[in-house]
């Protein structure tokens, strides 16, 4: 029987290129020792929602138990990382299993793609995280045309895995503006600080409810996600949380001055 896991988890996973760059070394290094000194509890499965698997109904990729194809889903990139591959059997148990829980929570209608490999926001964190790429993945896709509190509902919907040793897992990035980056600095722009800082003091004190109401909340918030792509996976991950969990903040980095690579833990507080 699979362990339970009591935590779900929010990823900033960095540019495709995250194992090269220099400003990524932190975060890098944090990947590297999540195992050991964040979540030493192996999941039975990962279920991950990456900022880059857009679709118009809710979506589980469903493929076989043999390794998942590694997509490459950029492009003006060094060519060794289109050699890096990760190939971590698929989960379809998990993905019929995802499908169930949505559908019985009032979402009318959930696909099944049996093709679908694992983007570079699934694969390039979880080569860090669990290089041994032994562990079964599932993705669930996002809907950028619906609202905050609708990935918030899909996670509160799909909380009963965690009891099923699913790792749950969102990937996208804290702050993502790529028009507005600045690789000629390290001064952090301060509407991308402003944010940052408003979107911690929120999660740490569980106000879950206004970080699902971010566009009229936050500050500068369009001006940081101007699409909701990279934000939408945290939605899921405090919907997965424990109704009377809180964000814990365990990295925090800058890369090209506006992006940060922020990573929080969603727990129940221990007093």
């Amino acid at each position: 029987m699979s362990m339970k896991i009591q935590d779900t988890f929010y990823i900033s996973h960095g540019p495709p290129s995250l194992c090269l760059e220099e400003q990524c070394i932190p975060l890098v290094h944090f990947l590297q020792s999540f195992q050991q000194k964040v979540h030493p509890i192996r999941p039975s499965s990962i279920l991950l929602i990456s900022g880059h698997f857009e679709t118009s109904y809710p979506t589980v990729n469903a493929v076989s138990n043999s390794p998942s194809d590694t997509i490459y889903d950029f492009e003006g990139f060094p060519e060794c990382l289109y050699e890096l591959k990760y190939p971590a059997p698929g989960a379809p148990e998990l993905a019929k299993r995802v499908k169930e829980l949505l559908m019985a929570s009032g979402f009318e209608r959930v696909d099944e793609d049996e093709n679908r490999g694992l983007d570079h926001g699934a694969w390039s964190p979880l080569r860090l995280m669990y290089p041994e790429a032994d562990i079964p993945v599932c993705q669930l896709s996002i809907q950028t045309d619906k609202d905050a509190t609708y990935r918030y509902n899909m996670g509160k919907a799909l909380a009963p895995l965690k009891n099923e040793g699913v790792l749950i897992v969102g990937s996208g990035g804290t702050t993502h503006n790529l028009e507005k980056v600045q690789f000629d600095t390290s001064v952090v722009q301060p509407w991308a600080q402003e944010f940052d800082t408003w979107l911690k003091e929120a999660l740490v004190d569980g106000r879950y409810e206004d970080v699902n109401k971010y566009k009229e909340k936050a500050p500068h918030a369009t001006m940081v996600h101007p699409t909701p792509d990279h934000f939408y996976p945290l939605h899921v991950a405090i919907g997965a949380a424990d109704a009377n969990s809180k964000g814990q903040l365990i990295h925090h980095s800058w890369g090209w001055s506006s992006l940060s690579y922020a990573t929080y833990k969603f727990m129940v507080p221990l007093n």
